[in-house]
């Protein structure tokens, strides 16, 4: 039953699930489906896709993560930038607004679905560790910038192209003598009015004597008041005449039953975009899951995660809709509204399900302007530019590693970014530890502790040579460790025995394991000792497997004190005088 609960964590916290609970869940429920409501036609129109594929990829995918996902508050469903990432890929292999386009969609969420379960079912969610955050955060600020660059030309009215910001920016200066000036005044003025919603709209409320939490549902509904407000004008003074673009005919049913395509040549086309879609909303989901967790010390698990969110992705390709991942606004409102349980991202996708047949006739009139600027106001809070300066104070290459990112995002296109971030941090990785820290350490004096010679006053001994090697050593160091030790030991003519403090050494390879072989036998040669100090018990085991502990012309000491004491030749000198 423990292995089952496992992998369906409903029926954890289904067994405790009261009325207190199912009170909170669907108040949270009722304000996220307001919130959602808006938000999925905007980044269906983002990705390219009809606005009903929005709110379609946030039911089944919702119930779906209920069932399997472990975050108590996470919200599933269409984000921005892996709505931007979905409209990058399928359109390269589909033209925008024909069946093809619909269709690679939901090729794309079931590839990304099944690549992520089968993460999880093999507990793979460790890879997406290689995926450093500076670099998340400057693909994620590039991402932001150019998914409001492209919303422009929804707010000017005029058609404009590009997967980069150069060529969206070339293509509407192109276009500005086509300017809808009706549209721009829409379009201006719902993005002024978001803004302000966002930022006064519940200090406001709140001084005209509005309860707190009326004054919360009713600043996260703002977006509905600008689709209200500009749906009902359209409407009434006939702007569609005018020339603004309107949302048009949305289908009036529950999510359909749809079948990806399966054509070999679609499937590789898509891979590999669906692989880096899958990472990109895994780690931005599980980093919202885990900071949200934390303030009800609550835990989660990540490779159930990449369950949860392969099933989910798998029901949006079946139903319609189009990759997901956890939002982090979405979410943070869940928690915030008190959700606590994943039941009210049920309850939420019940609410959506019944805008999908009832509601969805009242959307015909609504501008796409007013949709682009509920995806500009939202993204711009994605925009951290300042990671940039934190980053060069901090670490000249985690800058590197973000500016590289950001800029190729940006000059070349989200896939391009995305992967090269990925590369860029996995390099990174391999370059750090491909040159470990090692540090020659003394005695503190009157202590038992060991310390860098060049940091601290210290006791050393010229027949000693005690080094600290700050990493686990495999194929892409050991050969650093092995000039390192050779340059120290040609400079002293009166070293004896060299020690290797293993202390921060939790793995070493076989490549590495020859190394410190070849190391043993050169300081044989030259008529020098080699001790190791400080071994952990599992590289011990191994090392006892091998023949390097037989063959070691020194000993292994269990800490370095005993090391210090058994070979310094001040103590043997101290003694003597005594």
């Amino acid at each position: 039953m423990l292995s089952l609960r496992q992998y369906f964590p409903i029926l954890d916290w289904g067994r405790n699930y009261d009325r207190s609970t199912l009170s909170n869940d669907l108040i949270a429920a009722v304000i996220v489906t307001i919130m959602l409501i808006p938000q999925s036609l905007a980044y269906a129109l983002l990705a390219g896709l009809p606005p009903e594929a929005g709110i379609y990829a946030s039911i089944a995918p919702i119930i779906l993560y209920a069932i399997f996902g472990t975050s108590r508050a996470l919200a599933v469903g269409p984000v921005a930038v892996v709505s931007l990432l979905t409209a990058s890929a399928v359109g390269q292999v589909a033209e925008q607004g024909t069946a093809g386009y619909a269709v690679a969609a939901l090729t794309l969420a079931f590839l990304s679905g099944a690549f992520l379960l089968l993460m999880g079912v093999f507990r793979l969610g460790f890879l997406a560790n290689f995926l450093s955050h500076p670099v998340i955060a400057g693909f994620i600020t590039a991402s932001g910038i150019l998914i409001a660059t492209s919303q422009l030309k929804h707010i000017l009215g005029v058609t404009a192209h590009g997967h980069t910001l150069p060529e969206i920016l070339s293509s509407i200066f192109a276009h500005l003598d086509e300017v809808n000036w009706v549209t721009l005044v829409i379009g201006m003025t719902a993005t002024a009015f978001l803004f302000w919603a966002r930022k006064y709209l519940k200090p406001t409320l709140r001084k005209l004597g509005t309860p707190p939490q009326l004054a919360d549902i009713l600043t996260k509904a703002g977006p509905v008041a600008a689709v209200v407000a500009t749906t009902v004008a359209v409407w009434l003074f006939g702007l569609a005449e005018r020339g603004v673009k309107i949302v048009g005919e949305v289908p009036q049913s529950l999510p359909p039953l749809t079948l990806p395509g399966f054509s070999p040549d679609l499937l590789s086309a898509l891979l590999v975009p669906a692989i880096l879609i899958s990472i990109i909303g895994f780690v931005e989901s599980v980093s919202v899951a885990q900071t949200l967790a934390a303030k009800r010390r609550q835990r989660i698990d990540p490779d159930q995660e990449l369950i949860g969110l392969g099933a989910a992705n798998l029901g949006a390709a079946f139903t319609g809709g189009y990759p997901v991942t956890g939002g982090f606004a979405r979410s943070v409102v869940n928690f915030d509204a008190g959700a606590e349980t994943p039941a009210a991202g049920a309850f939420t996708a019940i609410g959506l399900a019944i805008a999908a047949v009832a509601l969805t006739p009242l959307v015909y009139y609504l501008p796409n302007a007013t949709l682009a600027a509920t995806i500009i106001v939202a993204v711009l809070s994605l925009v951290d530019l300042s990671i940039l300066r934190k980053t060069w104070g901090y670490s000249r290459a985690d800058f590197l590693a973000v500016a590289a990112t950001v800029l190729l995002t940006l000059g070349m296109g989200v896939e391009i970014g995305v992967a090269s971030g990925v590369a860029v941090s996995i390099l990174l990785h391999l370059y750090k530890t491909s040159r470990p820290h090692v540090a020659e350490v003394g005695l503190v004096p009157e202590t038992q502790h060991f310390r860098n010679i060049h940091r601290h006053k210290v006791e050393t001994d010229p027949t000693l040579v005690m080094l600290r090697v700050d990493e686990s050593l495999y194929f892409a160091n050991a050969r650093f460790l092995e000039d390192f030790i050779q340059r120290r030991v040609t400079n002293g003519s009166d070293i004896k025995n060299v020690i290797l403090v293993f202390s921060a050494v939790n793995e070493v390879d076989y490549s590495a394991l020859e190394s410190l072989e070849a190391i043993n036998e050169r300081l044989i040669d030259m008529g020098i000792g080699l001790h190791l100090s400080e071994v952990k018990g599992p590289v011990m085991d191994r090392l006892e497997r091998s023949h390097l502990i037989a063959k070691l012309n020194g000993q292994v000491f269990l800490s370095q004190y005993d090391a210090w004491r058994n070979l310094s030749a001040l103590l043997r000198v101290d003694k003597a005088a005594e």
